[in-house]
């Protein structure tokens, strides 16, 4: 959302910060089971072996439009990207706009495409195009607020939590002054937001949304909306960013993984040990249920943004917490511009153009997206295999781990150190595995008779 965004909506974190988080609306109703065409949610066929990647349009290319981005999917499609988050394509407020062309998360019309990007029509055309290469178009979506420009405040001043003076108001306990905040203890608005939601889907065909601070918005409204979206498209797909368990009862197909990036961050400042990944995917097996998915990453839009790129937060480690992310356990995302090994923190409010300088790190990441794709091991939530954690000689610096889902199987060894380790796997393997990066096989790993270089990696399959 803006800079505040990591104050806001991890409560862990927010704890461990001290600082408060921002006050949320309260549930207002039991959920809404009747409208629903099944109670179990069933995750769309096709999302099964999926990876995501996010589209910052104004970035993304010198033009910022649909038709510069649209150039840009056979690219993509060859990288085996499976499904395509779109940040907010609508029109942005210009009341209390934050920076020249203000934050894509202060909408200022629902159901509008920002002329900036281009019209509606092109992005049908590019809805149509995406779809013809085999892959599914989400967008943003922004529940929780709008622009205090947006036609609502002036149609449905109703929608909103007005202050004192019956005025429209920021969201509290936030700087997020450039928004005005919606109240979803009136039913009225949880009809108005669900058309709208309806609009992109009968309108534009798009297959599902990235719903934002979704923690910030009651479940019950979700589910609600969810099960309008599922009569109108059954294989519809929700992402929340959140790390709420009760979203994956009947609203959302995947959440954030925000505490696994955290993690990773603070492993790579020596202020963590492996031990709390350990601890973590414990947790993740209490927490959610099997089905749930969950989108692992190093770098997303606020990340690059407000905390630094990969470069600054993991230095000569970036590739090793790539691995971690893609084959633990999850979705995994690649941000607009991480194939181009961009170093750079994009400017939110302003236009700061991708440098792609030939896509260097592309290769990497396809190579990554190719085995979550090919091996169902490393498929999501469960469709793939259970984490398997593999003891080895030196656990302070070595994590390793096993995949396996039927006849496929997957074995991540990743040194989260700055030093070589010669590595001993401390378990027996039936078969022959080779590396998906080089010509390496896993009996030289389990042999101890070969380093891992500082922050090295390997990815095997049978």
């Amino acid at each position: 959302m803006n800079k505040l965004l990591s104050l806001v909506l991890f409560p862990a974190f927010v704890v461990s910060c001290g600082n408060p988080p921002a006050e949320t609306p309260t549930s207002v109703a039991e959920p809404i089971t009747e409208t629903y065409e099944t109670q179990v949610l069933a995750h769309p066929d096709w999302s099964k072996n999926a990876t995501i990647y996010e589209v910052n349009l104004r970035q993304h290319s010198a033009e910022g439009t649909i038709a510069a981005f649209r150039d840009d999917l056979p690219r993509l499609k060859n990288m085996g990207i499976k499904i395509l988050w779109l940040m907010p394509v609508h029109p942005i407020g210009k009341e209390n706009r934050k920076g020249a062309l203000g934050s894509y998360y202060s909408v200022q019309d629902y159901t509008a495409v920002n002329p900036e990007f281009g019209t509606m029509q092109e992005f049908k055309d590019m809805v149509t195009e995406a779809h013809g290469m085999g892959m599914k178009v989400i967008i943003d979506w922004v529940a929780n607020h709008s622009a205090f420009d947006n036609k609502w405040t002036n149609e449905h001043k109703d929608y909103y939590l007005l202050d004192s003076l019956d005025q429209v108001q920021p969201p509290l306990g936030t700087d997020w002054w450039d928004v005005a905040q919606l109240d979803y203890e009136n039913k009225a608005l949880w009809d108005g937001m669900t058309d709208a939601m309806l609009f992109w889907v009968r309108e534009a065909n798009i297959d599902g949304f990235r719903c934002d601070v979704a923690d910030m918005v009651p479940v019950e409204f979700w589910e609600y909306a969810r099960a309008a979206l599922e009569k109108e498209n059954s294989n519809i797909f929700m992402l929340a960013e959140a790390e709420n368990p009760a979203h994956h009862d009947r609203a959302f197909d995947m959440s954030y993984s925000w505490e696994l990036m955290h993690i990773m961050n603070n492993i790579s400042k020596g202020e963590m040990g492996l031990s709390h990944l350990d601890e973590y995917m414990a947790k993740e097996d209490t927490n959610f249920v099997e089905s749930a998915y969950r989108m692992t990453f190093t770098t997303n839009h606020d990340e690059n943004s407000w905390n630094g790129t990969v470069f600054d937060r993991y230095g000569d480690g970036h590739k090793a917490f790539a691995v971690l992310a893609f084959t633990i356990d999850g979705m995994p995302l690649v941000y607009s511009g991480q194939e181009a090994a961009n170093n750079e923190s994009l400017e939110f409010f302003e236009k700061d153009t991708i440098k792609w300088n030939g896509y260097p790190l592309q290769d990497f990441y396809t190579r990554l997206i190719k085995v979550n794709n090919e091996q169902e091991a490393l498929w999501n939530g469960h469709f793939g295999g259970k984490f398997e954690r593999i003891a080895s000689n030196d656990d302070k610096k070595i994590f390793a781990f096993r995949r396996m889902k039927n006849e496929s199987e997957v074995i991540s060894i990743v040194n989260l150190s700055n030093q070589a380790v010669t590595v001993t796997l401390n378990t027996t393997f039936n078969g022959e595995y080779a590396s998906i990066f080089d010509n390496l096989v896993l009996s030289e790993f389990t042999n101890g008779e070969l380093n891992l270089a500082p922050w090295g990696y390997q990815v095997f399959i049978k």
